[in-house]
């Protein structure tokens, strides 16, 4: 049964842990519709394990993961199916296949899970290269674009699917400092669509300037949850405030 009232992805007590390490600690998270959330944090803190639990990729041991009030269950592969429809992942490293055009990456999904006439696809390819400015480069090969357009043509992959919300892991971290930029209007153009983002990023400017919530995490807790202007101008913890302070050094190098 679907429960109307709660949120969309709707997170309650999560634990995780690879071997003796536990990564989650008991994470508790809401999500709205149409909601861009940035997670931040050091590295080590749980962010990218926490996406990875959101679209099954990780199994949990405890607690409880709902998206559009169903539950995600990795070992159930009918449930896992069902919920590729609903969650699109952006990957740091891309992930694209190489031996594959661009336009046949983004088509690829559309055929296998939704049964779309090649035609189809390929209509559908190309208005999401033109969404994400790239047009031109329905017939590339990943290898001779810049990490920005690969970045990017995932985006597009990632929409192909027609997600109700979209999970970005690090995706400027492999970048080049003059490619970030690019990369974020792309998501920044999807946030105004009113796409639901859950975005983890070290980009602090960005999470201030898009995001509706910011959440901290901190040693696999959720440590502060916030809008930007809360989080970025009265941070309420000595965990947040030493990272806010250690990040704006950084900035303003």
């Amino acid at each position: 049964m679907k429960n109307h009232s709660s949120s969309f992805v709707e997170i309650r007590g999560l634990q995780k842990s690879f071997g003796s390490v536990q990564v989650l600690k008991g994470i508790d998270l809401s999500v709205e519709r149409k909601e861009v959330v940035c997670i931040i944090g050091k590295s080590g803190s749980g962010k990218s394990t926490l996406l990875r639990c959101i679209n099954g990729l990780e199994e949990f041991q405890s607690g409880e993961l709902l998206v559009d009030g169903m539950p995600v269950k990795s070992s159930d592969a009918n449930a896992m199916r069902a919920l590729r429809q609903k969650v699109g992942m952006v990957f740091q490293s891309f992930n694209l296949f190489p031996a594959m055009s661009v336009g046949k990456n983004i088509m690829l999904a559309p055929q296998l899970v939704k049964n779309m006439p090649p035609e189809d696809a390929k209509v559908l390819a190309e208005k999401l290269l033109k969404r994400v400015g790239l047009a031109e480069k329905f017939d590339s090969f990943p290898h001779e674009l810049s990490g920005g357009q690969q970045q990017r043509v995932a985006i597009a992959r990632a929409l192909a699917m027609n997600p109700e919300v979209i999970l970005c892991d690090e995706i400027t971290s492999a970048l080049d400092p003059e490619l970030v930029g690019e990369v974020l209007q792309v998501i920044e153009a999807l946030a105004k669509d009113g796409v639901t983002l859950i975005i983890v990023t070290h980009e602090m400017n960005f999470a201030r300037k898009v995001c509706d919530r910011v959440v901290f995490m901190h040693q696999g807790f959720v440590h502060e949850v916030g809008t930007a202007e809360e989080i970025f101008t009265s941070p309420k913890t000595p965990e947040l405030r030493s990272f806010i302070s250690v990040n704006n050094a950084s900035l303003s190098e």
